[in-house]
């Protein structure tokens, strides 16, 4: 992640306002021969270039399909929330990129071991705080979406540990006891054993 941040067009977003401002942007860079189309931007969140959507690219890949359900469902809720709010002519709270940012590096360099910057209370809160908020502001939203036991499969997430996190896990210890050859090869059981499981 952190490497193909170093690629244009990727990261967190910036803000835009409107439809029609996203469409202008794109459209300059496409006049100038810059980028085919708007499948060419890679930002975390960006628009759909064929359907009338969003898509999430955030999220690392996961082999485990209940995981995966569990990410594309906490989405789509959370998605289903702001449209409601603005449904309602309520916002959800906007804060810059630059703080934004500081919670998705922390992400990336400490998975869920370290929690994450609420804004709001002007804390760190631990994943689980989060993920008990993040299923009350959704759980309107899951239900009518019928992904209810999905989404409250989030704790799964935390208690279990993200695959990399489970990856260094078995690493560290092959490796301590039989080097780093035997180490990649626990691993790559691991993610075979884990797949599996969901066939």
């Amino acid at each position: 992640m952190t490497i193909f941040d170093n690629l244009p067009r990727t990261g967190l977003p910036p803000r835009v306002t409107s439809w029609a401002e996203y469409e202008r942007s794109a459209q300059v860079l496409i006049d100038l021969g810059i980028i085919e189309d708007t499948t060419k931007i890679w930002w975390d969140l960006r628009p759909s270039h064929r359907f009338p959507t969003l898509e999430s690219r955030i999220c690392d890949v996961t082999p485990r399909l209940e995981h995966t359900l569990s990410l594309a469902a906490l989405t789509q809720a959370s998605m289903r929330m702001l449209y409601r709010l603005a449904r309602k002519n309520q916002r959800w709270r906007i804060y810059d990129t630059f703080l934004v940012g500081e919670n998705r590096w922390r992400a990336q360099r400490y998975g869920t071991s370290s929690g994450m910057i609420d804004f709001g209370q002007s804390e760190i809160l631990s994943f689980e705080q989060i993920v008990e908020e993040w299923l009350e502001l959704i759980a309107e939203d899951a239900d009518v979406l019928c992904s209810t036991s999905e989404v409250e499969a989030a704790h799964n997430i935390v208690s279990g540990g993200t695959s990399a996190e489970r990856q260094r896990r078995i690493y560290a210890k092959e490796t301590k006891n039989n080097g780093h050859d035997a180490g990649m090869r626990a691993v790559v059981s691991h993610l075979i054993e884990e797949f599996q499981e969901d066939l």
